[in-house]
């Protein structure tokens, strides 16, 4: 699907320097922070999953050690 992506002078300046650096097309680094951000949401949705599965298991001996 093809999208329009709207940049300041300024972004797309620092896209084209960022692809030319990397040896990548524009596009190219787009996807590519693009999959970067979506993996780091899945991973925090994880640990969100783990924390809220794990913390009631342990909550009366993180009572007893008190505030970090």
């Amino acid at each position: 699907m093809a999208m329009t992506l709207r940049l300041t002078e300024e972004e797309n300046q620092r896209l084209t320097e960022l692809a030319a650096a990397e040896g990548r097309s524009k596009q190219e680094v787009v996807r590519s922070a693009l999959a970067d951000r979506w993996a780091r949401q899945q991973k925090d949705q994880q640990l969100d999953e783990v924390i809220r599965r794990v913390l009631p298991r342990y909550r009366g001996l993180l009572d007893k050690l008190g505030p970090a």
